[in-house]
């Protein structure tokens, strides 16, 4: 079997603290994977 590294990061905070833009950031820099639970929870409550 392959060697397989899983990073997972959590943000947290305040409405318009930014988490949404680190988390971008931090997925673009890193060539990470990115989910985006206030945009999925938004288009399951719509």
């Amino acid at each position: 079997m392959g060697d397989a590294r899983y990073v997972t990061i959590a943000i947290d905070g305040p409405a318009g603290a930014g988490k949404g833009t680190l988390a971008r950031r931090l997925a673009d820099h890193y060539r990470l994977n990115l989910l985006d639970t206030g945009l999925t929870y938004r288009a399951v409550a719509h």
